[in-house]
C-alpha cells in the first residue's frame, strides 16, 4: 500500500486499525447523520475562480489565530476520546502540531490529561472546557490548564445535553471498552492497535478520573458523566469563565447571528462557527452555509473561526475566502492519528497544507492574508 496522498485514504486505513466502536464515534453524527454529511457536501457546491499568468512564487500561508502565529490558517481541533485512535493519542496529535507550528486544542474529555501533554510538548497548546454543574471542578480545570500555561481556553456552548448517536449505543461505546465478545473480536482483529495500548496506562478520561470528587474508578464516571452537562449554562456565566481564565478566550458552536451577537457581547476574543461536527442538532446548516451570515453579522467586532467539514486544503481556503480567520480540522487528522500515529497526523496536516497551497496559487494569490470572496465564483 503507498503513501496516503488524501484525507479520504487516511480514513480507509484508519478504518482497517481501529476498533469498530472508536473508529465510528469520530465518524458518526447525530441521529441521521444530515448536518454531518452536510458540513462536508456544501463545500463542494463552492466553485473557485482559476485565474492564469500572475505571479505564484514566494506563497505564504502564515497568518495569526487569537494573535498567536500558526503556520497556516488551521488548528487541531478538540476532540474526545482522541487516546482511544491510537495510545496516546493526544500526546502524540499535540507533538505533531507543535513540529508543524499550528493550535493544538485538548479536549475536557480526552483520555491523557493536561498534565500528559504538558509533559511532551514545549510551546503552549489550547484548552477546551466543558461546563459542569460542578463548577469547583470547572475552576479546577481552568487553574490546571492555566498550570499548564494553556494560551487560549475554547469554552464549547452547543453540548449542554448530549444528542443521540446511533452508532455508540449499538456499538456499547466505552472507554476502556468492556470485554465483550463483539469487542474481544474487534480488538484482536486490530493487533497493531492492541499492541500500542498494552505499553501505555492511558485508557480513561485522564481530565476527570482522579480529579473530580468521587469520581476514582470507571464505574463511577459513567454516573458523574451523565449527570454533569450543565443544561442550565447561559450567556451569563461566561463573565465567571473569563474573568477565571484571565487569557483569550474562544467560544465553540456558534451557529446562528444571533448568538454570534451575544458571543461578542461578552467580550470574547474569537467564535467557532461550528455544529459539533453535525453530532448534536440533526438538520441544522452545515457551518459553511452558515459562515457568511456569521461574518456579515460580527465579522467586524470579533475573529471568527470554522469547524465541520473540512476535509481538503481546498476547504479550507472556501472558509477563508467567505470570511474565516482561522479553522479546525477534527475528524482529519483523527484519521491520521488512527492510521498511522503521530506520522499520520503529520501526513494529514502535510495534505491539507500541500493542498492549500496550490490552490492557492492556481487562484492567482501568492499570501493567505489576500485570500477573499474575490476567489469564489458561486455556489452550484
Amino acid at each position: 500500500m503507498g503513501t496516503p496522498l488524501t484525507i479520504a485514504d487516511l480514513k480507509k486505513r484508519a478504518r482497517r486499525r481501529v476498533p469498530k466502536m472508536f473508529f465510528d464515534y469520530a465518524d458518526s453524527g447525530a441521529w441521521t447523520e444530515q448536518t454531518y454529511r452536510a458540513n462536508e457536501s456544501d463545500f463542494g457546491q463552492i466553485k473557485l475562480r482559476q485565474r492564469v499568468m500572475v505571479d505564484m512564487d514566494n506563497r505564504t500561508l502564515e497568518t495569526t489565530m487569537v494573535g498567536q502565529k500558526a503556520s497556516m490558517p488551521v488548528a487541531l481541533a478538540p476532540t474526545g476520546m482522541t487516546g482511544m485512535q491510537h495510545a496516546d493519542g493526544e500526546m502524540l496529535a499535540a507533538r505533531a502540531a507543535e513540529e508543524f507550528g499550528i493550535p493544538f486544542t485538548l479536549s475536557t474529555m480526552s483520555i491523557c490529561s493536561i498534565e500528559d501533554v504538558a509533559s511532551v510538548t514545549t510551546k503552549p497548546f489550547w484548552f477546551q472546557l466543558y461546563v459542569m454543574r460542578d463548577r469547583d471542578f470547572v475552576l479546577s480545570l481552568i487553574n490546571r490548564a492555566k498550570a499548564a500555561k494553556c494560551s487560549a481556553l475554547v469554552l464549547t456552548a452547543d453540548l449542554q445535553i448530549l444528542a443521540q448517536r446511533h452508532k455508540d449505543l449499538r456499538n456499547g461505546l466505552s472507554a476502556p471498552p468492556k470485554l465483550t465478545p463483539k469487542h474481544l473480536w474487534q480488538m484482536a482483529a486490530r493487533p497493531f492497535w492492541c499492541l500500542e495500548m498494552l505499553k501505555t496506562r492511558r485508557h480513561s478520561f485522564g481530565n476527570i478520573i482522579g480529579h473530580a470528587k468521587n469520581v476514582s474508578s470507571i464505574s463511577s464516571l459513567s454516573t458523574w458523566t451523565s449527570e454533569q452537562f450543565d443544561p442550565r449554562l447561559s450567556w451569563s456565566d461566561v463573565a465567571w469563565i473569563k474573568e477565571q481564565w484571565g487569557g483569550p478566550l474562544i467560544i465553540k458552536g456558534i451557529l446562528d447571528p444571533e448568538d454570534a451577537r451575544a458571543a461578542a457581547d461578552t467580550g470574547a476574543d474569537a467564535i467557532i462557527v461550528s455544529n459539533h461536527g453535525g453530532r448534536q442538532l440533526d438538520g441544522a446548516s452545515s457551518t459553511i452555509g452558515m459562515l457568511p451570515k456569521i461574518v456579515d453579522a460580527v465579522g467586524d467586532r470579533i475573529e471568527i473561526h470554522l469547524d465541520g467539514g473540512i476535509r481538503s486544503g481546498q476547504d479550507v481556503l472556501k472558509a477563508v475566502a467567505l470570511g474565516a480567520t482561522g479553522t479546525y480540522i477534527g475528524r482529519p487528522f483523527l484519521y491520521g492519528l488512527g492510521a498511522m500515529g503521530k506520522q499520520g497526523v503529520t501526513l494529514a496536516l502535510e495534505i491539507i497544507r500541500k493542498e492549500m497551497d496550490l490552490t492557492m496559487a492556481l487562484c492567482g494569490k501568492r499570501d493567505i492574508k489576500d485570500i477573499n470572496s474575490s476567489i469564489i465564483v458561486g455556489r452550484q
